[in-house]
């Protein structure tokens, strides 16, 4: 493994940095303490700082030399709202509030990347940091977007990372295509009549309805999406009724469909709605079908993926480059990928076993509150920033 000097003698610096932001985790367009220590570091390290985009993110630019060329990095910042089980000196202070994710992470990779580029400035062009808020869904990205990001701060190609607990730690993931689905959410409510239970023939009770819909939903996975593709659509709440001698007026189902391209998420969408008014009128019910796209898929470019894996082989070496198996988990940077050509890859945050006495008792996986990112990736993600910079914008 290939590491900067640099990031080996600021490691332990950046660890209390890293430290710092966990213990003081801030949920999404809420990042102010955090974007303002953002700010403070990349000032105090003579970069020019801008602030409001995406209402609490950060951009920083590092300028050198003449070429107009521009590589953009982004890093998220924000927490979600988990009580942590950890109980560690850097937990959270914040009851009900957790990095369980590894944003706290994130940021600080870039961070060091920050630190080590104003200071060197081995490169030929523009670098722009994104610290964005809100990606565990406030869509900040989409915010940031909307404020001007690319249009203020051009880019010819922007770049993303997620640490992935499972991996062993020095290894990495890139391809090219889907690698990561699009959220979406559907909620329908079926207006049935209600009755005394132990008269159903006055009523039409909405809960069998609701059940037969719910079964009705698999056969679209199972017989309308071709089996080589995949898709989810997952109904995560049934709510109806408030007595058990009544049959209820309505029943509200809610959910969630993932999939990896647009085409396939709108055949998916039609395709339900069909269903859950079929069933209902079957019934002589009716129902209403809300349908709300959250984030796109997320869908690297072949060439910045090919890039990717030649920075990071260089670095890991490529037999520790692997290929990145597609997951359902969903990302907003995705609307980055949608806006310009770049790529978003993987770095292998292990087991869990870096993490510290007082870790709870579950395991160290993404959205746990056991969950903690482990601090030696910070030398090597600071250095993968720096390596794509390096060779992105290669002085000629």
């Amino acid at each position: 493994m290939k590491l900067l000097d640099t990031m080996v003698l600021e490691a332990a610096s950046l660890v209390a940095v890293r430290r710092d932001i966990h213990a003081h985790p801030e949920l999404c367009f809420e990042e102010q303490r955090t974007s303002d220590l953002v700010a403070a570091k990349l000032t105090e390290w003579g970069i020019e700082v801008h602030r409001g985009l995406g209402t609490t993110g950060v951009v920083g630019i590092i300028k050198n030399g003449s070429s107009s060329r521009s590589i953009g990095l982004r890093a998220d910042m924000d927490a979600l709202p988990v009580h942590e089980a950890n109980t560690f000196a850097h937990a959270s202070q914040h009851v009900g509030k957790m990095h369980a994710c590894g944003h706290d992470g994130h940021t600080t990779m870039l961070l060091a990347a920050a630190q080590h580029l104003a200071k060197h400035r081995n490169f030929d062009g523009t670098v722009v940091l994104i610290f964005q808020p809100a990606e565990e869904g406030g869509g900040g990205a989409r915010e940031m977007i909307k404020d001007g990001l690319f249009e203020k701060f051009p880019v010819d190609a922007v770049f993303g990372l997620h640490n992935w607990p499972g991996m062993a730690v020095g290894q990495m993931a890139v391809s090219a295509g889907p690698v990561m689905a699009s959220s979406n959410e559907f909620k329908i409510t079926i207006q049935g009549k209600g009755c005394h239970a132990a008269l159903p023939h006055n009523g039409i009770d909405p809960v069998p309805i609701a059940c037969e819909m719910v079964q009705a939903f698999q056969t679209i996975v199972s017989r309308n999406v071709k089996p080589v593709d995949a898709a989810v659509i997952s109904v995560t709440m049934i709510h109806a009724g408030e007595a058990t001698n009544v049959v209820a007026n309505s029943c509200e189902l809610q959910g969630t469909v993932r999939t990896f391209t647009v085409e396939m998420l709108d055949m998916i969408e039609r395709r339900m709605r069909t269903v859950a008014e079929h069933v209902s009128a079957a019934h002589e019910a009716s129902c209403t079908f809300e349908f709300v796209r959250n984030y796109p898929p997320t869908i690297n470019h072949a060439k910045e993926a090919d890039f990717t894996r030649e920075v990071l082989s260089d670095i890991v070496g490529a037999e520790n480059v692997l290929a990145q198996e597609p997951t359902m988990g969903a990302e907003d940077f995705s609307y980055m990928l949608l806006a310009k050509p770049g790529a978003y890859f993987f770095i292998a945050n292990g087991e869990g076993a870096h993490r510290e006495m007082g870790h709870g008792g579950g395991p160290c996986t993404l959205h746990n509150p056991s969950y903690d990112f482990n601090d030696d990736l910070i030398p090597l993600g600071g250095t993968v920033w720096v390596r794509m910079v390096e060779r992105f914008l290669a002085k000629t």
